[in-house]
């Protein structure tokens, strides 16, 4: 089907944007989508909706402090935010500044240490740490949580721990996989009882997340990169859990784009790989059954693949009920329980 960007375009009053998290992580709304059923839940539902054998995979990745601050040679100020490491000392980021950094300069961030300009990658800056130091360590003393662009505040102490899920442990990712942050231990070990099964991937989440699509044919948009790595105990959890007809939920988008990455060229198998997945309305879903997936910004790419699950049609409407029923959007808003259509376009 012919697409364009205003196809996924949607009005959002800027009060619906969340700002903050809820006191409790799983007292959100859960907008519970079910082929062209909609139903208004709360997020301690989920239990109800689930079944025993269901098979719910996480994204075990922990955000970093991927913000930094500092002064260029010349003395001009900068800030850096790190998209995703490509070694144990070198990483790619977003630089701001007056003036674009040259290859071969070094930066002075946080008052503390000096990187070097290796070149460009694309809009990105390829930038070399100190050898001495971990790479993340050094960000992790020196550096910023980083917030999304549309939360207009800086980060501060309760965010530390809201902002990552209660299961995150590999470090990598800019952005939380929003949807994992409604889960709190009383939940999963509620889902364990009633004999819903888990398991984990990990997809570092890149800045790129949030960089908007800035072409109206959409079959022009190069989506960026994200490194998965797929456990074999996961890739096994999903084949069982299909031979016993149950059901495999993908706990947030990029669950779902790592499971789909993955099983690109042929079955899914466990591996490290990267992922450039561009999903729209009209692709085939390989793995997943359902979506847990919070509510996402108009005209992103995020967006056009829950419409390619769920149906255009059928998340245009969920959408505007949501908006018509005040439920709170992006990284800290409510969340939706989507059931994939094999029928969906």
């Amino acid at each position: 089907m012919s697409l364009t960007l205003d196809d996924f375009d949607y009005v959002l009053p800027p009060e619906l944007i969340a700002q903050a998290p809820l006191a409790e992580r799983c007292a959100s709304r859960l907008l519970v989508l079910d082929g062209d059923r909609l139903d208004d839940r709360g997020f301690c539902d989920l239990p109800e909706l689930v079944q025993p054998g269901d098979l719910l995979v996480f994204n075990d990745t922990r955000v970093i402090h991927a913000r930094l601050y500092g002064t260029k040679e010349t003395g001009g100020h900068i800030e850096v935010l790190i998209e995703r490491a490509v070694g144990p000392h070198e990483a790619l980021a977003q630089v701001r500044a007056s003036k674009s950094p040259r290859a071969g300069s070094r930066l002075r961030l946080a008052d503390a240490f000096a990187v070097t300009v290796l070149g460009r990658v694309g809009e990105f800056f390829h930038l070399r740490f100190p050898d001495s130091d971990d790479l993340f360590d050094l960000l992790e003393q020196h550096g910023k949580l980083p917030l999304p662009p549309y939360i207009d505040r800086s980060a501060d102490e309760h965010d530390e721990s809201r902002y990552q899920t209660v299961y995150a442990r590999e470090r990598g990712s800019v952005a939380a996989p929003t949807a994992g942050l409604h889960f709190d231990q009383p939940m999963l070990a509620e889902l364990a009882k009633r004999g819903v099964r888990g398991a984990w991937l990990t997809l570092h989440v890149g800045a790129g997340t949030f960089q908007p699509v800035r072409v109206d044919d959409l079959g022009e948009h190069r989506m960026h990169r994200e490194r998965y790595v797929i456990p074999q105990e996961t890739v096994d959890a999903i084949a069982a859990t299909r031979a016993a007809g149950r059901r495999v939920i993908a706990v947030g988008t990029t669950s779902l784009r790592a499971l789909e990455g993955a099983a690109q060229d042929g079955p899914l198998e466990a591996g490290t790989g990267e992922t450039e997945l561009f999903i729209l309305p009209g692709y085939r879903f390989q793995v997943a059954d359902a979506l847990i997936t919070n509510f996402h910004l108009p005209k992103s790419t995020l967006l056009m693949l829950v419409s390619a699950f769920a149906g255009l049609e059928t998340v245009r409407r969920a959408y505007a009920h949501a908006v018509g029923h005040s439920y709170r959007f992006f990284s800290y808003g409510d969340a939706m329980f989507i059931t994939h259509r094999n029928d969906a376009i």
